[in-house]
């Protein structure tokens, strides 16, 4: 009884609980929220944190702020870095999606990296019913994705997935409704940008930050070689001199700058092609590899891995949504998901 009236006051939610973004899906709404996983606090007297701002507006303050204030990311490599941080970050989305403070029990679900230990998942769900949550389920990333990109996850027959987001990579083999074979590598987006803040200062002695790196990635990533060369300035401070200073970098120096963190995500995945079973094997060759998550819109990152592996690849439709909806089409049986979860 209490449960239908709390049911009344709130709206169940999927949560897509990434290291670089955090996307919120309504049952019957969507995705409604899509912001960077930032929490910008103030140290106060007394050592004593007062939050500044959450997502979009917190993330344009990274690399910006005075010596009181920080910008900080609360989830690391796909787990919680900074639990108080993510709880107040869940607790803020919950607010902003039911636009109110009071009443406050929706039903949730949040998607995990496959492998979590069972300590980081206690954590994941005690930060999301300390926010508000009446019921809290766990879903693994390769799953969600899965179910996101619209593959026949229920039926007898192999799907593969490479969903490659901010702070983890996770490659998933599902058949009848389950992950036959998933692996998790902490190689992704945030180590791309990484790579390519490291090769800007060793060849061009330039100093710039993460964000900056983010910004070539999108502005001028690539996994192949491109029919004509793409070019953008890059600004930031020189090494040597001291002073700022600004070059011209290239798709190809950007190419080079993201080779060894793709080739990590290209050897992880040929590991689970090896441990495949022989039926499921020839559902792979037959269905293909689908990309989903931000990595997925490197371009020719698709190309780049089926000249690896010989398989056909594809990235999915809204491939930064697929593990969103993914917890949205879970939210419509969650029977289902109780079957699927252990917590």
């Amino acid at each position: 009884m209490l449960d239908s009236i709390l049911g009344l006051f709130s709206s169940d939610m999927g949560i897509d609980l990434g290291t670089a973004n955090t996307l919120v899906l309504v049952k019957d709404k969507g995705v409604i929220i899509n912001e960077p996983s930032v929490v910008a606090v103030q140290t106060e007297q007394f050592g004593k944190q007062k939050i500044l701002a959450v997502g979009r507006e917190a993330k344009e303050m990274v690399g910006k702020t005075p010596s009181d204030i920080k910008a900080i990311r609360p989830m690391k490599d796909g787990v919680i870095a900074d639990f108080d941080m993510t709880e107040k970050m869940i607790r803020y989305f919950i607010e902003k999606t039911h636009k109110r403070k009071f009443f406050l029990s929706p039903r949730i679900i949040i998607s995990v990296p496959y492998g979590l230990t069972q300590v980081e998942r206690k954590a994941v769900k005690e930060s999301a019913m300390l926010a508000g949550a009446r019921e809290v389920y766990l879903i693994e990333e390769p799953m969600a994705a899965a179910i996101g990109a619209g593959l026949p996850v229920k039926e007898a027959k192999g799907s593969l997935i490479v969903d490659i987001g901010g702070g983890t990579t996770e490659i998933g083999v599902i058949s009848l409704g389950g992950l036959v074979i998933s692996k998790s590598v902490r190689t992704a987006g945030d180590k791309i940008d990484s790579s390519i803040v490291n090769y800007v200062k060793e060849k061009y002695n330039l100093l710039i930050g993460e964000r900056t790196g983010e910004e070539i990635k999108i502005a001028i990533g690539t996994a192949v070689q491109l029919p004509k060369e793409l070019v953008t300035v890059v600004k930031g401070r020189d090494q040597v001199s001291g002073l700022l200073s600004r070059i011209e970098l290239t798709s190809e120096d950007v190419r080079e700058a993201m080779r060894e963190p793709l080739k990590e995500i290209s050897d992880a995945l040929k590991v689970v092609l090896e441990r495949m079973p022989p039926d499921l094997a020839a559902d792979i060759v037959e269905n293909g590899i689908v990309l989903t998550g931000g990595g997925a819109l490197i371009r020719g990152f698709d190309k780049y891995l089926s000249e690896l592996v010989k398989l056909p690849v594809f990235v999915a439709d809204e491939p930064l949504l697929a593990v969103a909806k993914g917890t949205g089409k879970a939210l419509e049986e969650i029977s289902y998901i109780r079957q699927l979860t252990n917590d």
